[in-house]
C-alpha cells in the first residue's frame, strides 16, 4: 500500500483568504457545510470530491479543519516529537457506541443457544480460536483454520512457527480473561507478550522485555517502504507508565466511552511499538483486556481480527491517516468502531444460523425411523447440551424402561457414531461427539 498524501499546510491558504473580505464572508459559510455522506474525510480521499462551488480543495480542506479544531480533545498520548494526540466525537461514532452497548446489555434476549453453561464454552472456545487464528494471519501465519482448530482441540504439538504463534494467541486470549479485573501494568503487558511471541522469536530473550537502543523496529513492507518509526527505546518507561494511567482510568480529566478507551489503548501500544516483535497480537490482545475489564462480556465472543484481515490495508490505513494529519486519532476509532460492528453483527447471524439448524435438525430428527422415540429424545438434548453424561441408568430412568432397554439404546447410538463412551469403574458413561451435528446432517 502507499503512504496517504500528507495534508497541505494551511496558513498560506488561509492567509490569501483573509486578504479578501467577501471571499472570507462565503468561507465561513461552507465552514458548517457537513462532509459528503457525513464521511470522516481525510486529505487523501477528499481529493476525490467535488469542493462546494468557487473553492478549490485546499480551501475547502481548510474550512473542515477549521470545523473540527474546535471539537478536538487532547490526550495524554504523545508522538514521539511529543506533539499530543487528539479525537473528537462525531455523530456515526455515537451512533455505533449507542448499538455497542445495547448489544452488552441485551444478554436475556439472546438465543437459549449462547445463555446455557455449555454452549455459551462451546461459542467462547470457538471465538477464541477464530481470533487467535486471524490474529496470527495478520502477522503473517500461513496454515487453514481447520489445521488451528484441530490442533487446539486435540492438544497436539505445533507443526510450524503458524501454529505456533496461533496457540500462543489462543492462551493469551485465555489469559485475559483471568487478568480482566487487574489494572494494567509493564508486568502484564510483558506476560501478554511474553505469552503471544512464546517459542517464534529469533532472540527468546526478547521475549517480555522492552527493545533496546541498538534493536530498530519499524513498520514497513516487502519493498523497504517505512510507514511508521516508533519513538525511541530510552522514551518506553515513561510512554509505557503513561498507558497504564489512561488504561487504568486515572487520565485524562474527562469522561472516555470505554469503548473509546479501549481501542485509544489498541492504537497507543501499536504505535510505540516497544518490542522486538509481537507488538500487533499485543495491541488486539490489550484492547480485549480492556473490553472484558469494563464488562463488555460480549467481547468473549466476538473476533475483530477476522474482520480485520479480510482489507488489512485499511487496518493500516487507519493508523497512518491519525499520524499524517496532526495527529488525529478519530480516523483509528472511527475504522475500528466499524470493525467492532461488522463483527458484533456477523456474531449476531451466527447464532441465529446456528438456532435455524439445530431446528431443523430436530425436526428432521422425528422423521428418522432407524431412531426410536427415546434415541431421538436424547440426541435431541445432547444437541442442546454437547457436554451432557448419560449411563444406562439414567437413560432407563428417564423413559422408565428396563436396564436392558436403555443400555441396547445408547450401544445403538453408539454404533452409529452419534455417542462415545468411556468406562470409569464399574460404570459405563456416554457423551455426544463433537461432531454430533454433523453426523446427523448424513443420517437424517
Amino acid at each position: 500500500m502507499k503512504i496517504p498524501k500528507s495534508p497541505p499546510h494551511l496558513n498560506p491558504i488561509w492567509q490569501q483568504i483573509k486578504e479578501h473580505p467577501k471571499r472570507l464572508t462565503s468561507f465561513f459559510d461552507i465552514i458548517s457545510e457537513p462532509l459528503p455522506d457525513d464521511k470522516y474525510l481525510h486529505w487523501d480521499k477528499l481529493c476525490y470530491y467535488s469542493p462546494p462551488k468557487g473553492f478549490s480543495h485546499k480551501e475547502w480542506w481548510l474550512a473542515i479543519k477549521k470545523q473540527r479544531q474546535n471539537l478536538f480533545k487532547q490526550l495524554p498520548l504523545n508522538d514521539k516529537n511529543q506533539r499530543p494526540f487528539k479525537h473528537l466525537a462525531t455523530d456515526s461514532m455515537t451512533e455505533i457506541l449507542h448499538k455497542i452497548d445495547q448489544s452488552t446489555a441485551t444478554f436475556n434476549q439472546m438465543p437459549e443457544q449462547i445463555k446455557r453453561t455449555e454452549t455459551k464454552n462451546r461459542y467462547y472456545v470457538n471465538s477464541l480460536i477464530q481470533e487467535a487464528f486471524t490474529s496470527s494471519q495478520l502477522e503473517g501465519a500461513a496454515t487453514t483454520r481447520l489445521l488451528a482448530k484441530e490442533m487446539i482441540l486435540t492438544g497436539r504439538p505445533p507443526c510450524d512457527k503458524s501454529e505456533q504463534m496461533i496457540l500462543n494467541n489462543f492462551a493469551a486470549m485465555k489469559q485475559i480473561r483471568r487478568l480482566k479485573d487487574e489494572p494494567l501494568s509493564s508486568k502484564l503487558v510483558f506476560e501478554i507478550q511474553r505469552l503471544v511471541t512464546d517459542k517464534t522469536l529469533k532472540t527468546p530473550s526478547a521475549a517480555g522485555r522492552f527493545r533496546k537502543t541498538n534493536e530498530r523496529v519499524v513498520v514497513g513492507d516487502m519493498y523497504n517502504e517505512v510507514f511508521h518509526d516508533p519513538p525511541q527505546a530510552d522514551q518506553l518507561d515513561e510512554r509505557m507508565a503513561t498507558m497504564c494511567n489512561f488504561a487504568n482510568g486515572k487520565t485524562p480529566d474527562y469522561f472516555i466511552h470505554p469503548v473509546i478507551r479501549s481501542i485509544i489503548l489498541h492504537f497507543w501500544l501499536a504505535y510505540d511499538h516497544p518490542f522486538v516483535d509481537g507488538n500487533g497480537r499485543t495491541a488486539r490482545t490489550l484492547f480485549y483486556w480492556s473490553m472484558l475489564r469494563h464488562r463488555y462480556w460480549l467481547f468473549e465472543f466476538v473476533s475483530i481480527s477476522q474482520i480485520i484481515v479480510r482489507a488489512p490495508a485499511k487496518y493500516a490505513r487507519a493508523f497512518l491517516y491519525t499520524e499524517t494529519d496532526d495527529n488525529d486519532l478519530t480516523y483509528f476509532i472511527l475504522y475500528h468502531l466499524e470493525v467492532i460492528e461488522r463483527a458484533i453483527k456477523q456474531l449476531h447471524e451466527y447464532i441465529k444460523y446456528k438456532t435455524r439448524r439445530l431446528q431443523t435438525i430436530e425436526s428432521q430428527l422425528r422423521g428418522v425411523i432407524i431412531l426410536n422415540h427415546r434415541q431421538r429424545a436424547l440426541i435431541s438434548h445432547a444437541l442442546r447440551h454437547p457436554h451432557q453424561t448419560y449411563t444406562f441408568k439414567s437413560h432407563r430412568i428417564s423413559h422408565n424402561v428396563v436396564y436392558q432397554t436403555g443400555r441396547t439404546d445408547l450401544l445403538d447410538l453408539e454404533n452409529r457414531g452419534l455417542l462415545k463412551s468411556e468406562k470409569i469403574g464399574r460404570t459405563w458413561y456416554f457423551t455426544p461427539v463433537s461432531n454430533l451435528e454433523e453426523k446427523l446432517t448424513r443420517l437424517t
